[in-house]
């Protein structure tokens, strides 16, 4: 879903949000990304993996993580109970206190959701969202992306090792990827490819997949409170969404799980 994101202006986020949320997701250490890497390199599997739990870490440090006894925590804890791992993949969770609308995973597995994002989803279309970006995952979409931005990115040559040991990252350097995680850039296939895989995951793990349609349906119709460029931001490589929400109907239909 392109991270599904939606940046609320400041009346729909009051809706929304509960007025003590008053974070916004913290990118703002990133540096500029004009800086590109001075050479190519070769990045082992290992090596991607290190710089991957180093960017979750950087960013759970960095923005307000909700308390293992909050709400957001017992709600997101009890959908996702038995949800363990994804094709191998050990998955853990956590939710950011933030206004953004927004939900991602990253390669390791590592699940973030923002509060906001569940003030507006029931448990069904949050579970979609959530099976969504795990498809990415699965597809190992998120690790091409994520690899990508290694290699070519705003890293400049600190990035590439030096006698086999990945170099350490700085502040900015790990902002820049962290924002490489939740922007990651997929093509209208892989759009399609992560609704579908996120449908099957979702139905091997005893949960209602149609709950995806609705989730795009509602993202849908918030478009009419958000301004020309974020609806772009949001939809910009996916294909239309009323296409992808009939194709997931069609599936959950099919299938037994829509019945109206």
């Amino acid at each position: 879903m392109k991270r599904i994101i939606l940046a609320m202006c400041a009346a729909m986020a009051m809706i929304v949000a509960p007025t003590s949320l008053s974070a916004q997701f913290n990118l703002k250490k990133a540096a500029s990304a004009g800086i590109k890497a001075a050479k190519a390199f070769t990045l082992t599997d290992a090596q991607m993996a290190d710089y991957v739990k180093e960017s979750v870490d950087w960013m759970d440090r960095n923005n307000k993580v909700d308390a293992e006894d909050g709400e957001y925590t017992k709600r997101l804890r009890r959908l996702t109970e038995g949800i363990t791992d994804a094709d191998g993949i050990p998955l853990n969770f956590k939710v950011y206190l933030v206004i953004d609308v927004n939900a991602f995973a990253c390669p390791d597995g590592s699940v973030r959701v923002f509060s906001s994002l569940m003030d507006i989803m029931d448990d069904d279309e949050l579970l979609g969202v959530i099976g969504h970006e795990i498809g990415h995952v699965t597809l190992h979409h998120s690790k091409k992306a994520f690899k990508t931005e290694l290699m070519t990115g705003a890293l400049k040559d600190a990035v590439a090792s030096a006698g086999g040991v990945a170099a350490k990252l700085t502040e900015s350097q790990l902002g820049t990827l962290s924002e490489s995680l939740i922007n990651a850039k997929y093509s209208q296939k892989q759009e399609l490819e992560a609704d579908d895989s996120g449908y099957d995951f979702l139905v091997s793990k005893g949960k209602n997949p149609y709950g995806m349609a609705r989730a795009f349906q509602k993202l849908q119709e918030l478009e009419g409170g958000t301004s020309q460029n974020t609806i772009q931001k949001m939809f910009s490589s996916h294909p239309e969404t009323a296409k992808r929400i009939k194709h997931v109907t069609e599936r959950a239909r099919k299938d037994g799980y829509v019945t109206e």
